[in-house]
């Protein structure tokens, strides 16, 4: 139910900006960022899931630059929510005691795949290649 009423709330916010193609070029961008954030969210999720069964030692920073790389590449919303999703990340790891070298370290390691490095950078050595 809920489906069709965004689709008619859609519709009707369409065909009243018919008239006004800068409105709907708008409403297009928005939904694009929006898609592409989801989108590195789920990147971002996936990188975590494979550290954590990874649970290889070294390979954290690997799985962050991993993690924001894939994101960037869906485009701004893809950043932003790496961007948002890494600050959050290393904001709660710092009050669980880990070293601030430690999470400058990982913010670099997030800044340098967001930003278009290549991961493999951070990879270690002997890290399985499903990886």
């Amino acid at each position: 139910m809920r489906l069709w009423v965004c689709i008619a709330l859609l519709s009707t916010v369409l065909c009243a900006s018919a008239d006004r193609p800068g409105v709907v070029q708008g409403l297009i961008r928005a939904g694009q960022f929006v898609r592409d954030a989801a989108g590195g969210s789920r990147d971002m999720l996936r990188a975590y899931l494979d550290m954590r069964e990874a649970n290889y030692i070294g390979a954290d920073k690997y799985f962050h630059a991993r993690g924001n790389y894939d994101a960037a590449r869906r485009g701004p919303g893809g950043a932003w929510a790496a961007r948002v999703i890494s600050d959050a990340r290393e904001s709660l790891q710092s009050f669980g005691g880990r070293g601030a070298e430690d999470s400058r370290a990982d913010q670099e390691a997030n800044r340098w795949g967001r930003n278009g490095g290549d991961p493999n950078r951070y990879r270690p050595k002997g890290l399985p290649s499903k990886y």
